[in-house]
């Protein structure tokens, strides 16, 4: 197959930042697409050549295949690469890319059909043998019929989007009296993330581990995997932070899972990279959950223990290329990755988009920042608050915590608020030291994690320190007016109310 010259990146922030770079490494030229909220965003400014594809809602925008092809005509790509989310899962983009004689660097259109639906791919995987969650084999239609099916299996249980997963258009439902908010709930987060509304059940496992398994498939039938990630730090089930190796994993158990997920892989004729997702339950007994037929957003802590370039290896893949290994390599070391958001965890992590005045990102060894912002860019409200993802590498989990306490601590950014407080809290945490966390950690420790536990005489002591520095600014702004008219009559007052205004 002749090497890719030019590839668009179908996406944007710091996954379209990623992939441009590693394809400037490879000699190969990168295509921007952009909304009008992201004109000065970072991966316009990384790439080559840009072009606007429409208004701000991705629906109007990200969403639209015929855009994203138009440009990719206009600049002449001869490849398009779809990061994660917005078009990285839908069967009928490859299609179109296909037809239009552009190579989609990612798995094949049947490949998607039978894992991108997440409730295909469990019918799929029941057929091949491979253990899944107690659930629909379909999208259920209306909300009768779910209410019915969600009461036989029985409470809690999960409604889950089936066309695309991220977290998005997922709820837990621990009674029917919350059901029908829920469906609808899920079924418009749905439609609005992945343009289908489509939704089924599963039934909710008590606290269970998330880990997912990591394939790789060439055009030749070869397929490996390149280990497992932890993902069980979960807010409204999406995922903060991961590692890799899971502390949870036997070498054994490692084994069969990754077993299992190149059987899955192989059962619908995958190619590129992937992530097959299980639950592990308390006794370590492991169920399919859901396949992600793209890169997952937590790859960079296995480019830290493989030492591969994940990105590189799906364009050397779309050119035809073969894998250069026959099996799993063996984990170096441990990586720990933390997503920041603009977002508040004291409002509810309400999104905080806006201007980022001041940012200073954390240095030293062995540390990475994937990021899709800069100095004076403003955060818009349209899209996910993820700003950047932090991930580190050390010799051993210990260290690697540590580094990432450290690194955390050193991360500033002033004009928006984030979550790197948080985020420090989670992995300074006992129960995240000690590795047996499951996914009700973040839900359970929400208080501690927040510092609402903090010693009410400390906090009484704040908010009375709060009130006489209020007093004292309050008095000398009013010293300050009251002497004002004295600095040289009509023109001191001029004077005075300038700077008072430069000084607000």
């Amino acid at each position: 197959m002749p090497k890719i010259r030019k590839i668009l990146v179908a996406n944007r922030g710091e996954i379209a930042v990623r992939v441009m770079r590693t394809c400037k490494e490879l000699g190969i030229s990168t295509v921007a697409v952009y909304s009008e909220a992201d004109r000065s965003a970072l991966h316009v400014r990384t790439a080559d050549q840009a072009f606007l594809v429409g208004p701000p809602p991705s629906r109007e925008s990200y969403l639209v295949q015929e855009r994203i092809l138009e440009a990719a005509k206009k600049a002449g790509a001869d490849a398009i690469h779809p990061g994660y989310g917005f078009l990285s899962e839908n069967a009928s983009f490859v299609r179109a890319c296909e037809k239009a004689g552009i190579t989609f660097i990612g798995p094949p259109a049947s490949a998607m059909d039978a894992m991108g639906e997440k409730t295909r791919a469990r019918a799929n995987m029941v057929k091949a043998g491979v253990p899944v969650v107690p659930g629909s084999t379909a999208p259920i239609a209306t909300i009768e019929e779910a209410g019915a099916y969600a009461q036989k299996i029985g409470f809690p249980i999960m409604l889950k989007a089936a066309g695309g997963g991220g977290g998005k258009g997922m709820r837990r439902v621990e009674r029917i009296e919350d059901f029908e908010s829920a469906w609808r709930s899920a079924r418009s987060e749905a439609m609005s993330s992945f343009g289908n509304d489509a939704v089924y059940i599963e039934k909710y496992l008590e606290k269970p581990h998330h880990v997912e398994i990591q394939v790789f498939a060439d055009q030749y039938g070869n397929t490996i995997h390149l280990n497992e990630r932890e993902c069980s730090a979960q807010r409204r089930h999406q995922k903060v932070v991961e590692e890799t190796p899971s502390p949870i994993l036997t070498p054994e158990l490692r084994a069969k899972m990754g077993e299992v997920a190149v059987k899955a892989a192989k059962a619908v004729g995958y190619v590129g990279a992937g992530t097959v997702e299980f639950l592990v339950d308390v006794h370590r007994n492991f169920y399919f959950l859901e396949m992600n037929t793209r890169l997952q957003v937590e790859h960079p802590v296995t480019e830290w223990v493989t030492g591969l370039d994940l990105v590189a290896w799906q364009i050397k893949v779309a050119e035809g290329e073969k894998l250069p290994y026959t099996e799993a390599p063996k984990p170096n070391g441990h990586a720990i990755e933390v997503r920041i958001y603009a977002e508040d965890p004291a409002r509810n992590f309400m999104p905080s988009p806006g201007r980022i005045s001041y940012l200073r990102v954390p240095g030293g060894p062995y540390l990475r920042d994937d990021s899709g912002v800069f100095p004076g860019y403003t955060v818009p409200n349209f899209y996910d608050p993820m700003i950047s993802k932090l991930s580190v590498w050390a010799p051993t989990r210990r260290e690697a915590i540590e580094r990432t306490k450290r690194a955390l601590s050193e991360y500033v950014v002033k004009g928006i608020t984030t979550n790197t407080r948080y985020l420090k809290a989670i992995v300074s945490h006992p129960e995240f030291v000690e590795g047996d966390y499951d996914t009700s950690f973040l839900t359970r420790e929400h208080e501690t994690l927040l510092g609402k536990t903090e010693d009410p005489q400390l906090t009484e002591a704040a908010l009375l320190a709060s009130v006489v520095y209020a007093y004292q600014r309050d008095q000398k702004r009013a010293k300050t007016l009251t002497q004002a008219p004295s600095q040289g009559g009509k023109g001191g007052i001029s004077a005075w109310r300038l700077s008072s205004r430069r000084g607000r």
